[in-house]
């Protein structure tokens, strides 16, 4: 695969109803927080333009909506996805107890289903004081699902360029493969099982 030709991937970040997504998405874009962000309705789009590990790359990252009525208008985006984010507010315990429900909800509509497919978790809001979600319970979680785990503030910019840069890295080599698999079955076109003829 040409390394200089640039690449395209679709990161979707989801997760329940005000845990930070839109603020994460908008830290790690344009560098920029507010206190108040509107309520996402289904999703939203920013795209940016990275160089990692010497691949040019323009992401396309889609910012969804956590209500619950919308969730099912929500997992239709989720298709042509190349990486998950699934974000958790650490102030918020049933932000966190819900992750179990997107992330079944997204691997049911990537297809085919797979459970490797590049996702990180984030626990957003390391910066309030009121934690309930400790730093031991969610890597325990993401131990168990064999997920990567950011603490991450999406105010004070701690973690959000490394969270992003390894789902990067992660949806990058999945799509290879999968360029690289899709090269190799065009070009073996019937099997090459024919004994070779001997010449004089």
């Amino acid at each position: 695969m040409n390394s200089n030709k640039k690449v395209g991937l679709k990161i979707i970040i989801i997760g329940a109803l005000g845990v930070g997504k839109t603020s994460l998405l908008h830290q790690y874009v344009h560098k920029t927080f507010y206190e108040d962000y509107r309520t996402t309705l289904g999703a939203s789009i920013l795209s940016k333009i990275i160089v990692l590990d010497d691949t040019p790359m323009k992401l396309q990252i889609w910012d969804t909506g956590g209500q619950e009525r919308f969730r099912s208008m929500v997992s239709s985006f989720y298709k042509g996805s190349d990486g998950c984010m699934l974000t958790f507010d650490v102030t918020d315990m049933e932000s966190f107890e819900s992750l179990d429900d997107w992330r079944r909800d997204f691997l049911e509509k990537v297809i085919p289903m797979d459970q490797g497919f590049p996702m990180v978790v984030l626990g957003n809001k390391i910066d309030l004081n009121d934690r309930q979600v400790s730093k031991e319970t969610a890597l325990s979680w993401c131990k168990e699902k064999d997920l990567p785990y950011f603490e991450v503030s999406a105010k004070n910019d701690i973690n959000v360029v490394q969270a992003f840069e390894t789902l990067t890295r992660q949806a990058l080599a999945r799509h290879r493969d999968i360029f690289e698999s899709y090269l190799t079955d065009s070009i073996k076109l019937t099997p090459n099982d024919q004994p070779k003829k001997k010449c004089c």
